[in-house]
């Protein structure tokens, strides 16, 4: 009885555990933040000026030498024509490759054709404006620009609770 009893204590625990990581996972994670960005082709962009007219806009915080994130913006590539026809989500991915590293990021995103917008954090302020310690990291804005979902790092099959959650925005 006991034993059943200590048994049934962990599976509770466990079940809030996974709970308690899921809400935090989606729950209000506060304003974006507003950093000065270079596009592709040089112009200064603010962050703050990502807004997409009141639809959702998801962040992705990536690197040239990272292949989870090259392999989930691939990912997110492919469903991106989907996205954007059927609910206007709107993609931006940010390179925080540094001076070294950022005249790789045009050529590559042209080589993978990437259709959605890449811009380049090179002094890794965005980076730290949202407390990211590791990538790739994901987010997604609402039309007030709160963040309402964010993910660090990528496992193979973590894109389909972003596109769970993505179906479930109106």
């Amino acid at each position: 009885m006991v034993h059943l009893r200590i048994r049934e204590i962990k599976k509770l625990s466990m079940l809030l555990a996974v709970f308690s990581f899921f809400s935090f996972m989606t729950s209000d994670q506060g304003t974006f933040p507003s950093v000065k960005l270079k596009s592709l082709n040089g112009k200064t962009v603010d962050s703050r000026d990502f807004s997409n007219n009141g639809k959702p806009v998801v962040i992705a915080l990536w690197a040239v030498w990272c292949k989870h994130c090259l392999a989930e913006l691939s990912i997110i590539n492919d469903e991106y024509s989907d996205w954007l026809e059927q609910k206007g989500i709107k993609v931006i991915a940010v390179s925080i490759d540094d001076s070294r590293n950022s005249g790789k990021v045009k050529p590559f995103v042209v080589s993978q054709g990437w259709d959605f917008e890449v811009y380049l954090d090179i002094n890794s302020d965005l980076k730290r404006a949202l407390g990211v310690n590791s990538l790739p990291y994901i987010a997604v804005l609402d039309k007030n620009m709160e963040i309402v979902y964010q993910r660090h790092s990528y496992l193979e099959g973590d894109e389909e609770e972003l596109i769970e959650f993505l179906k479930m925005l109106d």
